[in-house]
């Protein structure tokens, strides 16, 4: 029970990381996409925290500008990434788990009938 205890409080934190990061990182998104102003204190926050996060995605594709408005696909690039790395591993500490016999064989059944 102990190690189930353990794998379930990991995924919780793997998703609440997961889940802090795609806000910061959306905002991020819809402030460039408004043209908001790059001196206001709440854009400056949001920039610097996210900056880490986006910098291997940074040059991945250009941006598409009209006015002041930014839209900066790296962004998305970088949401989408690390929700698969989330998943990822999740699924991987899920294989960690002890599997009865039993539990074992309903499942590959139900993979073989797919």
């Amino acid at each position: 029970m102990t190690k189930d205890k353990t794998l379930y409080r990991s995924t919780q934190v793997i998703w609440y990381i997961l889940y802090v990061l795609e806000a910061l990182l959306l905002f991020r998104f819809v402030l460039k996409l408004l043209g908001a102003n790059a001196g206001a204190g709440f854009t400056q926050l949001i920039y610097s925290i996210t900056a880490v996060p986006l910098a291997p995605f940074r040059f991945v594709f250009g941006t598409n500008s009209a006015g002041a408005s930014i839209l900066e696909w790296s962004t998305l690039l970088a949401m989408l990434v690390y929700y698969c790395v989330a998943l990822g591993l999740i699924k991987a500490f899920a294989m960690s788990r002890t599997v009865h016999e039993a539990e074992a064989d309903q499942g590959l059944r139900a993979q073989d009938n797919v």
